[in-house]
């Protein structure tokens, strides 16, 4: 009798086929429900730590701005390096890399804006191929290089570089192409003087500084278009966009970002504005509104509920 007992007491302890399967699938509708909630809850931290390298890099506009009375500018061309002279980094009119070389002393990035190496070359190619962490939006991807032998040379005022050459990439872009907004085209062969504050005539709250840059997927790390010659290529692409396109979500396909702004954010596509407030803009800002928030003086002052 207790033999048997046992052996009931077993068969009682087993599960069934169809009790399996029963558990089986209530587990995968649980994983199913939850799979979603993880992934929003990833997304929405990668979104914060974006807006919050947004707002750092509009914090260094200001900052830049108080230490030499304007802003930075917009570089040069595409070909102009990182400018050096005596070892030192030029600022101002005589800089002919980017807005986001010209601010790294004001994002904790100071040795790489002053270069490492015996000579102005050596400094400008070490600052050319650096990662800066905060130019990477982690919705898209994490700090990443290129590095391809150009058929054009990066030509400075005292010095030129040549042959290979590795390029810290970044997701962030200045405004604007069209020569409107915060940032201009100057350099070192070039008269025009970077804005201030004073030129911004409908007002920094409502004026686009830095927003993220829309780009083709697919070409993520190789040599495209727009992301190759990187952060601190002066008037390009790759670091200014233009307003007067409506941005767009990141895509895989065959082209680039098309100049225009946006992100791999599900919706919306993080900027910092001239006074440093940050906003989600929605892929579906009106493009007039839009085009008006890169322009420094149109008259068109935007209120926070057009965007």
């Amino acid at each position: 009798m207790w033999g048997l007992s046992m052996i009931q007491q077993r068969q009682r302890a087993a599960f069934t086929l169809v009790e399996l399967l029963v558990v089986i699938a209530i587990i995968g509708g649980l994983i199913g429900l939850l799979l979603p909630a993880v992934q929003s809850a990833r997304e929405s931290s990668r979104n914060n730590s974006c807006k919050n390298q947004v707002r750092q890099t509009g914090l260094a506009f200001q900052r830049h701005h108080d230490a030499l009375s304007f802003f930075p500018s917009g570089g040069n061309e595409w070909w102009t390096p990182p400018t050096y002279r005596g070892g030192q980094p030029a600022t101002g009119r005589q800089q002919d890399a980017s807005w986001a070389f010209q601010i790294l002393p004001y994002i904790e990035a100071d040795a790489i804006w002053k270069g490492v190496g015996s000579d102005d070359q050596s400094r400008s190619i070490s600052a050319i191929a650096a990662m800066i962490p905060t130019y990477f939006c982690p919705s898209r991807r994490g700090p990443q290089t290129v590095k391809y032998t150009s058929s054009t040379a990066y030509i400075a005022p005292t010095y030129s570089l040549s042959g290979e050459l590795t390029h810290g990439l970044m997701d962030y872009a200045g405004c604007n192409l069209e020569g409107t907004g915060v940032l201009v085209r100057s350099g070192s062969d070039l008269l025009i003087a970077p804005r201030r504050f004073s030129d911004v005539a409908d007002g920094s709250s409502s004026t686009l500084a830095v927003a993220e840059k829309r780009l083709n997927l697919r070409y993520l790390g190789q040599k495209q278009q727009d992301d190759n010659e990187g952060y601190t290529a002066g008037w390009d692409e790759d670091t200014v966009r233009d307003t007067r396109n409506t941005p767009e979500r990141d895509y895989v396909g065959d082209d680039d970002g098309g100049d225009k702004f946006g992100s791999s954010h599900p919706s919306t596509f993080n900027s910092v504005f001239v006074d440093g407030s940050v906003h989600g803009l929605s892929y579906g800002i009106d493009a007039a509104v839009f085009n008006a928030l890169g322009n420094i003086r149109d008259g068109k002052v935007v209120s926070g509920g057009e965007f």
